[in-house]
């Protein structure tokens, strides 16, 4: 008995198996920047930083597909199916690998769109308008005030117009009811700017992607491997199906 075919188609079937708790785990990652992204997109000017996660989503939506290719190929020893299961493998791969590098380029990238564009969304503020609301949810949920720190907002017109000295209540610190935005009390207000805060927090989440879309390539090429083994074998050598020898 070749113990390589039969660990190879072992593994291949396992690989193939596993191709449903990838597409859901794939899903996740792709659904999660994006929901990241759009969350914040008046603060990143490049639109295309949103592309590693169209890569991630359109491979999780083939993954049941191919995980049933997959089976099927491994347990009728089938050529013509291996060779089409090693095919769609390899353009995955290459996928995975353009959506890491890509992710890895826009990581760089966070910084330099984010100062570029923040300053002139903060300028827009009036209270009322959309970028308000932008503004608001930002401040309120990464607990921040301003693009480098909350003195920013005397520069800005909304505070001139305003006239009160004061800052936008989300930039209040969270649980004080009686905050007025007042800058004669920093203390009820959060003093870090936004800026850092929503650099860190984006690469953070395109870091965590990068894992996640090299760990899932990674098997992707063991699965490769396999198939090479089985389509690789002399035709007069046969298959030994998984059911027969040890497995019996």
């Amino acid at each position: 008995m070749d113990c390589g075919v039969i660990t190879s188609k072992t593994v291949l079937l396992l690989l193939s198996l596993a191709f449903w708790a990838a597409a859901a785990g794939l899903s996740y990652v792709g659904g999660y920047v994006m929901n990241t992204y759009r969350s914040y997109d008046n603060f990143v000017q490049d639109k295309h930083a949103m592309l590693p996660a169209v890569i991630i989503l359109c491979v999780a939506a083939v993954m049941f597909i191919i995980g049933l290719l997959g089976c099927c190929a491994t347990f009728r020893e089938s050529r013509v199916g291996l060779g089409l299961f090693l095919a769609i493998i390899l353009i995955i791969f290459i996928a995975e690998v353009s959506a890491f590098v890509l992710a890895f380029v826009y990581r760089e990238k966070v910084k330099t769109d984010v100062q570029g564009t923040m300053r002139s969304v903060f300028e827009k503020y009036d209270g009322r308008n959309s970028q308000s609301a932008v503004v608001d949810y930002l401040q309120e949920n990464l607990h921040c005030c301003g693009v480098k720190n909350y003195s920013d907002w005397t520069s800005t017109r909304w505070f001139n117009s305003t006239g009160n000295n004061s800052v936008p209540l989300s930039c209040c610190k969270q649980n004080l009811k009686n905050c007025t935005g007042s800058l004669d009390q920093p203390q009820e207000l959060n003093t870090q700017g936004c800026s850092g805060e929503l650099e860190s927090g984006l690469q953070s989440v395109i870091s965590y992607a990068m894992l996640v879309i090299l760990g899932f390539a990674i098997v992707k090429f063991f699965a490769m491997l396999s198939v090479c083994v089985l389509t690789c074998k002399r035709e007069d050598s046969g298959y030994q199906p998984l059911y027969s020898g040890v497995f019996a």
